[in-house]
């Protein structure tokens, strides 16, 4: 008797675990050619092949994409209603950082978890989490567009240094941190003369910034196209970014970076009750790397003076700027840079999972 097709419910809420998805449904079509996907998600899970929703009872297996606070609710849901599907979750969500008890509570409605950070698994063990195991980061899949080539390597050392000023991609954190930044950058150009800046940013958020850097001595280039960003951070000899993934993206890229963050008094309160003060750093690289290299500079320690401070020997051959480099270099042992492609890897445990059920 031939078995039953292998149906895969797939829901990602936000773009970027859109972008996961289509990635995973591409690998598992490559590995498994006779797979059929439904769920919710993006343009790049449609370009991918999923279908929109169909009944439930006739799922095999559901995986949940990053968005815990909807993709979660959608999980509780499909194990009480159906509790023999299998349900993975791609991208843990940040126990790590806050609310660490929901790796326990997870236990109850996820089969196992697919993580893209290396250190992960490990905690998921300390928090008594469901089963769960490093697939590989999607950075890695485009590490080719991170690293500069002959040419760019030397546009790296020549001057004026390209310096990158990523101050976030939420007009809350660009009005927290341009102004610092601003200051911050024209206390190292006193000091060490002509820049050429590069400001990345998102297509919604050009007004706001044309506006912002309108009275900028040393005006920045702002860049929408993402062949424009991943050149410039190719080129680039350092960057003053906010904390979130650039930081992972600027380390992959070997580009040494001084982080910032800074936070209204009601969300330092909220992000102190929840424990984010319990971190050695809120640093994706440095997490990963284990050691804190990246310098940061969170809340009251947030100011001009000692971003510029922090970024000025980063633009010269100093002792920080060989330590930053010399760690960063470490990230593709650590995070398997060069192996098989997370999506593949994800893939393979969605097949395992599908075909051995719950």
């Amino acid at each position: 008797m031939n078995a039953k097709p292998r149906s895969l419910f797939i829901v990602a809420g936000e773009e970027s675990g859109d972008a996961l998805g289509g990635a995973l449904v591409q690998a598992l079509k490559a590995q498994h050619g006779t797979l059929t996907f439904n769920g919710v998600g993006g343009r790049a899970m449609a370009a991918a092949g999923v279908d929109s929703l169909f009944p439930i009872d006739a799922l095999s297996i559901i995986v949940i994409i990053d968005s815990p606070d909807f993709t979660h609710r959608v999980a509780r849901r499909v194990r009480r209603l159906a509790p023999q599907i299998p349900i993975l979750d791609y991208v843990s969500p940040t126990v790590w950082a806050w609310r660490p008890g929901r790796a326990r509570a997870m236990r109850a409605y996820v089969d196992q978890v697919l993580a893209i950070l290396p250190f992960e698994p490990k905690l998921y063990v300390e928090l008594g989490g469901p089963p769960c195991h490093y697939v590989g980061h999607p950075l890695i899949e485009r590490v080719a567009e991170l690293r500069p080539s002959t040419e760019e390597a030397q546009r790296r050392r020549a001057d004026p240094p390209v310096v990158l000023v990523l101050p976030g991609s939420r007009g809350s954190e660009i009005r927290y941190l341009l102004a610092i930044f601003a200051d911050a950058i024209e206390q190292v150009a006193a000091r060490a003369g002509n820049m050429e800046l590069v400001l990345p940013t998102m297509p919604h958020l050009l007004p706001q910034l044309r506006e912002a850097v309108a009275d900028w001595s040393m005006k920045p280039r702002l860049v929408v196209d993402p062949a424009e960003k991943w050149a410039a951070f190719r080129r680039a000899r350092a960057a003053l970014a906010a904390s979130g993934t650039v930081t992972l993206e600027l380390a992959l890229s070997g580009v040494p970076a001084v982080t910032a963050y800074r936070l209204s008094a009601l969300e330092a309160f909220i992000a102190r009750l929840i424990g984010l003060g319990r971190l050695q750093s809120v640093i994706l690289a440095n997490l990963v790397l284990g050691e804190n290299v990246v310098p940061e500079f969170l809340q009251s320690d947030c100011t001009p003076e000692k971003l510029a401070g922090a970024l000025l020997p980063l633009l010269l051959d100093t002792v920080e700027r060989q330590r930053q480099v010399a760690a960063i270099g470490r990230l593709d042992a650590i995070m398997t840079v060069g192996g098989v492609a997370p999506s593949a890897r994800a893939a393979a445990s969605v097949l395992e999972v599908s075909q051995c059920g719950r």
